[in-house]
């Protein structure tokens, strides 16, 4: 199975420090990696040698389960949402990756998406494709959370805080369950709504955790001018590339938040790098169809 490769914790201000799951693999990294580990074992141990999930023209998630397809000998199946994108998959760089990994891509209509874990539709699929192991959008089950629970080690105790951006709830859960009595878990969601808090109740019984709805810019694959050059600041002065649709949001946030004195004195915050960086080739792109500045 993937090899982990545990980095040491980036310094990046007075009181934030970045833990650096981007640097796990180049293609299955950060929580993609923690989600998909015990998906991949149970694969195996049920004897499933193809992989099905869902994702948009620019998921993360149809990107790593490509990749783990390409690694570790699976077919892969991603079904799309969108009709249209089926003509746009050269100038797609997520698509084109997927497909270069052997991803069978199947796009089907945003209506039909709506319904695509309905017992109806998954019976329609594996009339189609046969006999798979279904990966949900996002990635997020009670195996994902396991694998996210094992983020965080004995060096992270000595934190106050720890924040990561959040998809469909399962990077957060794993961490709230794996945190210490004396940690706060603060979550930046990409996506507008309230429906993240009851998702991640389902998977946690700690309460010592927050979403901070104010930083999603919109919505997700929103973005503002004043975003990216926050990005682009940050890789300036630290090195560190962030991803517009998860990292960067939650990056701007933490540092919004200390200016505006949210956390109390000498608290050490730890920031988790998710990865996503996969993402940034698609938004540069439709950045340059509006003559916006681009994510260097």
């Amino acid at each position: 199975m993937l090899k982990f490769e545990d980095k040491r914790n980036f310094w990046v201000s007075n009181q934030v420090y970045l833990k650096p799951e981007y640097l796990s693999h180049p293609y299955i990294s950060g929580n993609k990696y923690r989600k998909l580990k015990y998906n991949l074992i149970e694969a195996k141990k049920t004897g499933k040698d193809t992989l099905l999930t869902f994702g948009g023209a620019y998921s993360n998630h149809i990107a790593a389960v490509a990749a783990v397809g390409r690694e570790f000998e699976f077919k892969t199946i991603g079904i799309i949402r969108g009709e249209e994108l089926a003509l746009k998959i050269g100038s797609n760089p997520t698509l084109k990756f997927a497909q270069s990994c052997g991803m069978t891509l199947k796009f089907i209509s945003r209506e039909k998406y709506a319904h695509k874990t309905g017992d109806t539709y998954i019976s329609e699929l594996k009339n189609e494709f046969g006999d798979f192991y279904l990966i949900p959008e996002g990635g997020t089950n009670t195996l994902a959370i396991k694998g996210c629970e094992e983020i965080l080690t004995d060096i992270d105790k000595e934190y106050d805080y720890i924040c990561c951006s959040v998809g469909t709830g399962g990077t957060i859960s794993g961490l709230i369950n794996s945190t210490c009595q004396h940690q706060k878990i603060l979550g930046f969601p990409a996506l507008k709504g309230d429906f993240l808090s009851e998702e991640i109740t389902k998977f946690v019984t700690n309460e010592n955790w927050e979403l901070i709805a104010d930083y999603h810019f919109g919505g997700y694959g929103k973005v503002s001018d004043s975003l990216i050059e926050f990005i682009n600041n940050f890789k300036k002065v630290h090195n560190i590339p962030l991803d517009p649709i998860y990292t960067g949001k939650m990056m701007y946030g933490i540092y919004d938040l200390i200016d505006k004195g949210y956390f109390p004195k000498n608290s050490k915050i730890l920031a988790i790098h998710t990865g996503g960086l996969q993402g940034i080739e698609g938004m540069n792109q439709r950045l340059k169809q509006q003559n916006k500045p681009l994510i260097v």
